[in-house]
């Protein structure tokens, strides 16, 4: 763990990282265990990442916690998940005020159950004095719902006269994303062996780079994530340009 550790050049870090945790019910049932024993086992990998970055000294961290599609699954299973939520902002509290964590959400939060909203904003309210990382909770998130939201805010700026339709453009329409507060990902992570997006960033993954880890995500540890970012550095970041346009921008 120390080796990948030390190949972290910490003035390169990515400055928000996004990770797509999957895996937990297919590593349960490898267990010959249920489901929600995955779910409940992946506490651990969450801590291990939210330590690691904040130690590393990522500025944001967004975990894609629950979809839209999530609430599909049975019942039983994303009653499960609230519950889990809810303990786990309480047990992991002091950790996120001793790393100087804070806590905030995208989503439509308005659809969680009561109670799992009502620790969402102790958990939020709890850490604000925070000055270190802060940690994105996706919660009934998607990245359609996310730009439709959008569409839908700019439509009726448009129909009330506060906006024409000449002046919608990127940075409009990225200005009403529930993430235009935070930077765009640099690096996405997902884990468990599968390669697709989920719904996930889709407007603001755009030039994310891609970390497609085999370890299915109640496994994931510290080493796995410094793996994740010795990738990272190791890429070429071009933003359309080409390998000599950066090398003449960096030397000129």
């Amino acid at each position: 763990m120390q080796e990948l550790k030390q190949q972290i050049d910490k003035d390169r870090l990515p400055h928000h990282v996004g990770v797509i945790m999957d895996g937990n019910g297919r590593w349960a049932q490898g267990q010959g265990k249920p489901r929600v024993f995955g779910h409940h086992s992946a506490v651990e990998a969450v801590r291990a990442t939210v330590e690691a970055c904040a130690e590393l000294g990522v500025g944001y961290l967004t975990l894609y916690a629950f979809s839209t599609e999530n609430w599909d699954r049975p019942e039983m299973e994303v009653g499960a998940l609230m519950k889990l939520l809810v303990d786990t902002i309480g047990s992991e509290m002091h950790m996120m005020l001793d790393n100087g964590i804070r806590l905030a959400t995208i989503g439509d939060t308005e659809g969680l159950p009561e109670a799992t909203r009502d620790a969402l904003a102790f958990g939020i309210e709890q850490t604000a004095t925070g000055e270190g990382m802060t940690l994105i909770l996706a919660l009934n998130y998607s990245g359609k719902w996310d730009i439709a939201r959008a569409a839908r805010q700019l439509a009726l700026e448009a129909a009330s006269g506060r906006m024409r339709a000449d002046e919608v453009d990127e940075g409009v329409l990225g200005a009403r994303l529930s993430t235009h507060a935070y930077p765009d990902p640099e690096l996405i992570i997902r884990t468990s062996g599968e390669h697709r997006l989920s719904n996930f960033f889709l407007w603001q993954a755009a030039y994310a780079e891609f970390y497609f880890s085999p370890v299915f995500w109640p496994e994931f540890r510290k080493p796995d994530l410094y793996a994740a970012i010795v990738d990272f550095q190791q890429r070429e970041r071009r933003f359309g340009k080409t390998s000599e346009q950066l090398k003449r921008a960096t030397n000129p």
